[in-house]
């Protein structure tokens, strides 16, 4: 008897994006879709839920949305209880605030680490119990960076934000693994989306950035999507506590 071949469906899966309204969030929920998950759409902006939704059903791909401040704690708590369970977690909310380290502020500090890690303590802590209480198996994909691997000048505070990403999907991994909970993160290079737009129009930085990625360029978000189907579904059912590297071969030097 021949092995069976992956199965990379999603469908009956309920899932959740965090920033999932643009960029790499709306490309994961897309993808999402396509495979057959109910999802819901997370995001701080009205508008822009609404826009992405619009774009996604006109496409013919069913969608839900909630509008969260994935920062606050009690909110977190309150609404995705009333949601779940969710057996695909894709913590995708972030940002970045690229500085030299003596000109970080407090506030800058506290603002990347409230969203790039805090956030995703909450929303975890809560999908996870939810998965727990219904007995159901599940996959959490922390999207993380080619960041969490390495250092880079003036991403002090986005790395240690990453890093602190990778670390928390390797004890989960073995604190919800009997339970089938996975926990994976996904690590990307630079890729062209709304936020980092701004950074690619300084053509040094560009430079120095494709300089640094062995395929010479930057990457689209339709490069993620796969690996986000993958990760959530049967396909990587024996893949926990990993990092799956899109980083183009930066973190290969």
């Amino acid at each position: 008897m021949l092995p069976r071949p992956p199965d990379f469906r999603l469908d009956g899966r309920r899932a959740l994006v965090t920033g999932g309204s643009r960029g790499l969030g709306l490309a994961a929920a897309v993808a999402l879709a396509q495979a057959g998950a109910s999802v819901t759409l997370a995001a701080r902006s009205a508008a822009d839920l609404q826009a992405a939704s619009d774009r996604m059903r006109g496409t013919g791909l069913a969608c839900e949305t909630l509008v969260l401040d994935v920062t606050e704690s009690a909110a977190v708590t309150r609404e995705l209880a009333q949601r779940g369970p969710f057996q695909i977690l894709v913590n995708n909310a972030g940002m970045n605030r690229p500085k030299p380290l003596v000109e970080v502020e407090d506030q800058d500090i506290d603002a990347v680490l409230d969203l790039n890690v805090k956030a995703a303590f909450y929303v975890t802590r809560t999908v996870a119990r939810g998965l727990l209480a219904a007995g159901l198996p599940g996959s959490v994909i922390n999207v993380s960076s080619q960041m969490g691997h390495v250092g880079s000048p003036r991403r002090t505070l986005y790395c240690a934000s990453k890093h602190a990403i990778e670390g928390l999907t390797k004890a989960l991994a073995w604190e919800l693994g009997s339970a089938g909970i996975r926990v994976n993160s996904l690590c990307p290079t630079f890729i062209e989306t709304d936020m980092t737009a701004p950074m690619f129009e300084d053509r040094r930085f560009r430079e120095w950035a494709t300089g640094n990625i062995a395929l010479g360029r930057i990457g689209r978000p339709e490069e993620v999507m796969g690996a986000v189907v993958f990760l959530a579904s049967d396909a990587s059912s024996l893949m926990t506590g990993s990092a799956l590297m899109l980083d183009g071969g930066w973190t290969a030097a």
